[in-house]
């Protein structure tokens, strides 16, 4: 009715106009103003003194006035020569009241509202009030809220202004009932259903909202649908129609879904045309595409995906693959050419960084794989940006490829970080079930100086174990990437305190070590360190500690060697989800020391990603020590232990194996150890897909210690089965793991709740 009544007034407005006698303007006032000034009117009217003033004129000028939504009211008049502008404004907006919102907040919708120009202040406009109104309903069908109404009531006030109070109430989320899929034959509606990202309730609803329906995620369910039969020969398949119906109540979906499958094609033959760079062999390698097989949009893309990785890897950074299909539907086939279009050969004439204010330029250059003059490499500019975050100096590392200007085949290669302070001091307090509360504290500089050399002093203590560590570390003391690092230490251990064999251990050394770098994901690892060991016993110490001390005394000197290697490919540092991770290990007493013994260990991970949120981990170690020469066995205290959180849970720590002869016949450890692992990862409910810093697993434990003289018995393997919970929290790493032994022997001892704070997570 409003409506009716500003076209009905504006109407006559310019009926009054065209009826008004010309004349030339040589005034003009304006009447009736309160807030909007006189300029601002004079800067939207199209009219000046001077002009003559027609209907056909006099007609714009009010409509102009009207469009800018100030004015309920415009009339002109003319007394002589003088032209009036009377005006009736439109009354301002005093306050703006939201009331009825829980799922958007009202400080939100208050936000949204004054983007589109509805705000305390701003001249009310019953037009713009009916747009904020449906506004207010589209952000709330978004959200699946499609029973939501929306009163709004205006109330006059003095001097011309208005309270608007919007009523919200927002009723019921409407929740999918059921999806229905018509015209399927070839595949049952259960599995179609798979592909779609919304479905009816279930137990995992509450956290994952995969009931409630959203256009953009239908729409993507329907792409995943279609890339399914297209990846499974159906090149002809095609969505017919969607259905969506909501009950009379709004609160429940149906979605039928109208589809033609069509037959499936196969792979009648495909060649290379184009200047093909690699050999015929070698495509078709990287294709791997057979004649007769069915086809796959997935595979085909897979295939054009490595040509181009590779021949970017060549130096052809702009490479691109066409594929140009000829369908034959008589026989339901189909015969592919890929025309493969490398463009020129890139070179890099420049690599420059930016951003290191601290790290020395040749710190960044020595770490690079891609080089200047060289070929443009993908891969080497992707393995140089994985070796400078490893670096451990950095936030962030950004490369971008600039062309270089007049030169089509070249680029330079920019590298852009984001330094961090290389410099800490940490004092942390944490736990763990094997030695209780311990206290660590440790000062470190990675980058001393921006030269990438590392120093580093760290102290940890608690009831059963302290240890101080001085260390040196030269990532690059020659220019092929050798590290070299001493470090210094001095330990002290009660075992009695661990709930292993009494005695007390305390220990001084020091060492030199080396790291050879024998490709991106590969290094070995060797030192040679020299310590002295000196062991306390008593009467009620452990019959194996005494026996020890008995035949080589309380002190003995070790000329200890080390040597290693190691293959990391996984994606992350922190709760990987992808690739693996080995390490082989030895330890050797040297002759000219005290002991001689020698301890090997090799320790294999991997995991098995599912999507970009679950992840298989499977993993083993295995560990075996003797001595040799004048030591007839392992000492001791070098024992491999098992049980508890960082390798059998549900066992106390370091519980499983071989026990002392004498009370209270604790645990010694044994000279063979086997462990095995297989650990489902999946988000914690609640989460954001983007989150990082906690998890939780299903896992499967199963490892024993045997002793000198015993077979490595797999009947003798404990096993267990729970779950776990990891959080990088902000004050330090905590797991926390419920399990349950599955085959405890007779001298098992259980634990079902161990947890961690302050220790980094194992692979």
């Amino acid at each position: 009715m409003r409506r009716w009544w500003t076209a009905l007034v504006l109407w006559s407005a310019l009926i009054a106009a065209a009826h008004a006698a010309p004349f030339v303007i040589g005034r003009i006032t304006v009447t009736g103003l309160k807030r909007i000034s006189r300029s601002t009117v004079m800067t939207y009217l199209p009219l000046r003194v001077g002009e003559r003033l027609t209907p056909e004129r006099a007609g714009r000028a009010i409509h102009a006035l009207f469009r800018t939504g100030f004015f309920r009211d415009v009339k002109l008049m003319q007394e002589g020569r003088t032209l009036i502008v009377a005006v009736r404004e439109r009354p301002a907006i005093a306050s703006i009241r939201i009331t009825g919102t829980h799922v958007i907040k009202a400080h939100k919708l208050l936000q949204s509202l004054a983007r589109m120009g509805f705000a305390k202040g701003r001249v009310f406009n019953n037009a713009l009030l009916h747009e904020t109104k449906q506004a207010l309903r589209r952000q709330y069908f978004n959200r699946g809220y499609y029973a939501v109404r929306v009163v709004t009531k205006v109330k006059p006030l003095p001097r011309d202004r208005v309270a608007v109070h919007i009523a919200v109430s927002e009723g019921k989320i409407a929740r999918i009932k059921q999806i229905t899929v018509v015209g399927n034959h070839q595949f049952k509606e259960g599995r179609l259903l798979d592909q779609f990202k919304i479905g009816p309730p279930n137990l995992l609803s509450f956290f994952t909202d995969n009931d409630r329906y959203s256009r953009e995620k239908l729409m993507a369910s329907l792409e995943n649908l279609r890339n399914f039969y297209l990846n499974r020969g159906f090149l002809r398949f095609r969505l017919i129609s969607t259905v969506v119906s909501i009950t009379p109540s709004k609160d429940w979906i149906y979605v039928t879904e109208n589809v033609h499958e069509g037959h499936v094609y196969r792979i009648s033959g495909y060649r290379f045309a184009g200047h093909t760079v690699l050999s015929n062999a070698r495509l078709q390698k990287l294709m791997r595409l057979k004649p007769g097989a069915v086809f796959s949009r997935e595979r085909i893309t897979a295939g054009t995906r490595r040509i181009t990785s590779t021949l970017g890897n060549h130096g052809y950074a702009f490479a691109n693959v066409r594929v140009l299909p000829h369908v034959d539907r008589a026989t339901h086939t189909i015969a592919l050419t890929f025309v493969i279009e490398p463009g020129q050969r890139v070179y890099v004439r420049r690599i420059r960084f930016f951003g290191n204010t601290v790290t020395q330029e040749a710190v960044l250059r020595r770490t690079m794989r891609q080089y200047e003059g060289a070929w443009f490499s993908a891969r080497r500019v992707k393995q140089s940006v994985t070796l400078l975050r490893r670096l451990g100096f950095f936030d962030n590392v950004r490369v971008t490829t600039p062309p270089v200007p007049g030169h089509p085949n070249e680029v330079d290669v920019d590298v852009h970080v984001k330094e961090r302070p290389t410099g800490s001091i940490v004092a942390g307090l944490g736990y763990s079930d094997l030695y209780g509360l311990f206290i660590n504290g440790s000062v470190t500089y990675q980058d001393v100086l921006g030269t990438g050399k590392e120093v580093s002093v760290t102290a940890d203590t608690s009831v059963a174990y302290k240890d101080i560590n001085l260390t040196y570390v030269n990532p690059y003391y020659t220019s092929s990437g050798i590290s070299r690092g001493f470090n210094v230490f001095d330990s002290s251990f009660n075992a009695a305190a661990a709930f292993t064999a009494a005695y007390n251990e305390s220990t001084v050394g020091a060492g030199v070590f080396y790291g050879i770098p024998i490709g991106v994901n590969r290094q070995i690892n060797v030192g040679l360190a020299a310590e002295r060991v000196h062991l306390t016993t008593n009467s009620s110490s452990a019959y194996v500690a005494q026996q020890f001390v008995a035949r080589h005394g309380s002190t003995n000197d070790i000329l200890k060697a080390t040597l290693g290697w190691s293959r990391n490919t996984l994606n992350n540092a922190i709760f990987p989800t992808s690739g693996t991770y080995q390490q082989a290990t030895a330890e050797i007493g040297l002759p000219g020391g005290s002991l001689e013994y020698y301890r090997l260990s090799y320790l294999a991970s991997v995991f098995f990603p599912f999507g970009r949120q679950y992840s298989l981990k499977l993993s083993t170690q295995w560990s075996y020590g003797h001595g040799y020469g004048s030591t007839h066995n392992l000492p001791f205290f070098k024992n491999f232990y098992a049980g508890g959180a960082n390798s059998v849970r549900g066992y106390q720590n370091e519980s499983l194996g071989p026990r002392d002869i004498l009370p209270p016949y604790d645990p010694i450890g044994g000279d063979k150890r086997v462990l095995g692992s297989a650990e489902f990862f999946f988000p914690v409910p609640g989460t954001s897909r983007n989150n990082r810093s906690m998890r939780l697993s299903a896992f499967f434990d199963a490892g024993q210690v045997y002793g000198p003289g015993q077979p490595v018995a797999f009947t003798k393997i404990r096993t267990s089965v729970g779950i776990a919970f990891d959080w990088f929290s902000p004050i330090a790493p905590l797991s926390i793991s419920i399990a349950r032994p599955l085959n405890p022997g007779p001298e098992s001892q259980t634990r079902a709740v161990q947890f961690t704070l302050g220790t980094l997570f194992m692979y």
